[in-house]
Formats: structure tokens, C-alpha cells, sequence
């Protein structure tokens, strides 16, 4: 008898370690990353996955190693030894303002806690944040900025920074705030003004800001708490979603929702429309569904949680709003699976030559979960005069060599904006620099 229960035990055992090693291997990708790219990629069926496929690049540095730049340009440093720079603003008189920061102390604990914790440690992004604003300025216009100043410090987790009249516009975690501020001075030492409070935290802790074109409203992006609303839908109240902002009344209205986490945004200048990139969902496979870039419209809903490139259903979650599904609209461009796509950038003031000259700058941060890996490089979409992106045209690339051979990350790209050179400068939150992308002599 003792013998019989030994074999059952040892079988169960056998099974359950096939059924832990089957549950531990990642999903491979079966299609190219350009064949979900573009106007109209190809989506795979979903392939659910009880855990997600990990595939986590190093982070190593550049050790005196750079960016290759594409044919016809030349890449510098604009400025390094920064802390974690994610976003930035150029000003009208050349300065540029970046943002070095990153997420909150993330909150609770448990599995989910301390399985986000140890990725975001892996990926380079686990250095707590520096919570400030600094100003850099090339005086002498050589391509290198040469002086630095603190301008902001005491801040939340800050992000998107716009300058509209008198104000420079804040956007932290958990509330989108403005300086008195006078484009020249190096130093505000005044106290924030609220304008309105934002939920803070979660998976998704970036927001952004942009000004409308006529500057009397501002755009605010707060992306998802979670993959998908996997704390239950009242969990998300006032997420994944843009929000028009009236700065004069300190209130806001939802611009556009569904959208799991809206990163950049910029207004095309050629239509004066805004768009935004959009980090999609995890955990349907190496494949699928792609992150996107799409023109916003007003009271447009694009899915999240519920469907995901205009209308396939994720079969996860439970449809609370099946009257949502008939009217999902579809995005407009997309930027392949799991790129981690965050910057956005119109051509407008770039000045790189006839090839990039109209279009739109992404900067594709990089998988995490997805095998082989995707993103790591800044790409360009060429738009046709309609304000759209070219039909059948594919994304070029413009800076690339953030992963080297052996797949370990020396880099990583988030915002993408042009100076008041022409020159496109990109950020890169794990080697620490501004990389000053132009056009070769």
C-alpha cells in the first residue's frame, strides 16, 4: 500500500512540474514585428497566458559606446549624468527642461507587488525618483548643452511640462500643478498651484500634458491602474483616458477613454489635431495586440479594457458595456507588438533632411515580455498631406543600438522633441543621457 501511494504522489509530482515548466515557457512570436505594424497589421488570435512570458534586456550603459544613427545623420550627447530623464520640453529661447523621474514607492505588497517590483529593478527603472525638473542650455549652439540648473525640486513622480502664457504646467502622478515661470529664468522657487488632482500611482504612473492649439485648454493623459482593470472596472474611475483641462476654472471634462496607457501626445501641426502612442495590453502572447498611434477624437472610446484594435474582444475580461463594443473606434496606425512606444514628436520643427519631413517621431521604449524582443529605437511614420500616415507605409528607423548582441539594454528611449536647431533629442532613462539626433554634414 505504501509503495502504491509513493507512485501516486510521485506521479502527481512529475505532472506538476510539467505543468509548472509548460506554464514557465514563453511565448515565442510566430509573426515579424513589421507584419503588426502600419495601418493595417495583421492581429493574431490571442494566445492567453496564465503567466507572462518575461524576457527582461540587462541594463548595462553605454561605456563610451552610442547610438547608430540612420543613414544621413550623426548622433552626439546632448547632455549625460542625469538621473532616470524621461521627458522634456524645449522653450522659445533654446533651453530645454527634462524631467528626471520615475514611478512612485509602488504601493501594497503580495505577489503582484513584489513581481513588479523585481521587473521594474531588472529593466533599470527600480532607482527611486529624483522628482525634478532641470534646465539645460546650449549657450554657444555647438550641440552640447554646457550649463545645467535645478529649476524645480520637491515634485511627484513629474512627467509632461507645458508652457502656456506665464505658467510652466506640471503634470505629476497625482496632480497636474503650475509655476509662475518666465522663459530665461533658471530657478522657481515659488509654491505649486493646484489645478486639478489626478489618481495617482498604479502600473501606469506617467502623466502628460499638452496645450491645445489655442492655449486656453490644456490635453492630460492618466493611464490604466492595472493590465486590464484586473482589480475590478470601479478600481479604474478616472483612468486610462485623456482629459481636457480648463486651467481658468480648474476643471475638466474626459477628452476620449479606452485607452489602457496614453503616453505621449502631441498636436499634428498640419491638421492642429492631437494625437497620442498608446502602450497596450500584456499577456495575449509575444504576437499580439499592438501598441498603436491614433488621431483622438472627441468622446471616442478605443477599447480598454474590453476589446483591443477596434473591436477583438478580450476574452479575459467580462463585458460590463457590450454597448461600448458596437462603437470602439479603430486606431489609426500600429507600432508593432510590445514596443513600449512613449514618445511622440510631429516633424514640424525637425529639420533632418527631405526624408523626415513630415511625419511623426515615436520613441519605443522596449519589450519586457516579449520573445524575441521588440522596440528599443526611435522610429518615424511618414504622414501624406491628409494628416495621416502614408497607406502601406512602414515605420523607418531613425536611432537604434540601445540592445547590443548579446541582448543586454545599454539604453533606453522615452520622449522624442525637437530643439530650436532642427535636431531631434531623445531620451534615454537607462544610460542616464539626452542623445542630440542631426543631419550629417
Amino acid at each position: 500500500m505504501r509503495k502504491h501511494i509513493l507512485i501516486v504522489v510521485g506521479i502527481f509530482v512529475v505532472i506538476g512540474a510539467a505543468v509548472l515548466i509548460y506554464l514557465l515557457q514563453p511565448d515565442r512570436a510566430r509573426l515579424a514585428v513589421a507584419a503588426v505594424t502600419g495601418r493595417t497589421p495583421q492581429i493574431a488570435a490571442a494566445r492567453t497566458q496564465v503567466l507572462p512570458t518575461v524576457n527582461i534586456a540587462d541594463p548595462i550603459g553605454w561605456n563610451g559606446a552610442a547610438p547608430t544613427a540612420a543613414a544621413g545623420l550623426r548622433v552626439q550627447p546632448f547632455a549625460s549624468g542625469l538621473d532616470h530623464p524621461r521627458w522634456m520640453l524645449t522653450l522659445a529661447n533654446g533651453d530645454v527642461l527634462v524631467a528626471e523621474t520615475n514611478s512612485p514607492p509602488r504601493e501594497g505588497g503580495g505577489i503582484t507587488g513584489t513581481v513588479m517590483n523585481w521587473l521594474m529593478g531588472r529593466a533599470g527603472a527600480g532607482v527611486p525618483s529624483a522628482n525634478r525638473i532641470t534646465l539645460l542650455r546650449d549657450a554657444n549652439g555647438d550641440g552640447v548643452a554646457e550649463a545645467r540648473s535645478v529649476l524645480l525640486t520637491g515634485l511627484n513622480s513629474p512627467f509632461g511640462m507645458a508652457v502656456v502664457g506665464p505658467w510652466l504646467y506640471v503634470a505629476n502622478t497625482d496632480a497636474l500643478v503650475r509655476f509662475p515661470f518666465t522663459v530665461g529664468q533658471t530657478r522657481i522657487t515659488a509654491a505649486p498651484e493646484k489645478i486639478i488632482d489626478l489618481p495617482g500611482g498604479g502600473n501606469h504612473w506617467t502623466r502628460n500634458v499638452v496645450a491645445n492649439p489655442d492655449g486656453d485648454t490644456l490635453f492630460v493623459s492618466v493611464g490604466s491602474a492595472t493590465n486590464i482593470a484586473d482589480n475590478g472596472i470601479a478600481a479604474e474611475e478616472g483612468r486610462a483616458l485623456i482629459l481636457e483641462v480648463n486651467p481658468a476654472t480648474k476643471t475638466s471634462r474626459i477628452f476620449a477613454a479606452g485607452l489602457r496607457n496614453p503616453v505621449g501626445m502631441a498636436i499634428n501641426p498640419d491638421t492642429r489635431r492631437l494625437w497620442t502612442v498608446v502602450n497596450e495590453r500584456d499577456m495575449l502572447g509575444s504576437d499580439t495586440p499592438p501598441d498603436y498611434m491614433t488621431q483622438v477624437e472627441f468622446g471616442g472610446f478605443y477599447g480598454w479594457p474590453y476589446s483591443y484594435w477596434g473591436g477583438y474582444v478580450d476574452p479575459r475580461v467580462e463585458t460590463e458595456r457590450p454597448d461600448l463594443l458596437e462603437y470602439t473606434a479603430r486606431p489609426d496606425y500600429a507600432l508593432g507588438p510590445h514596443t513600449a512606444s512613449l514618445g511622440l514628436s510631429f516633424a514640424g520643427e525637425a529639420k533632418l533632411g527631405p526624408r523626415f519631413a513630415r511625419g511623426a517621431f515615436v520613441g519605443q521604449h522596449g519589450s519586457w515580455n516579449r520573445v524575441p524582443a521588440s522596440g528599443y529605437k526611435v522610429v518615424y511614420v511618414p504622414f501624406a498631406p491628409n494628416g495621416f500616415p502614408v497607406p502601406g507605409a512602414k515605420p523607418v528607423d531613425v536611432l537604434t543600438g540601445f540592445l547590443n548582441d548579446e541582448g543586454d539594454a545599454r539604453g533606453r528611449p522615452v520622449g522624442v522633441i525637437a530643439d530650436r536647431s532642427g535636431a531631434l533629442l531623445v531620451a534615454d532613462d537607462v544610460g542616464n543621457v539626452i542623445w542630440r539626433v542631426s543631419a550629417a554634414p
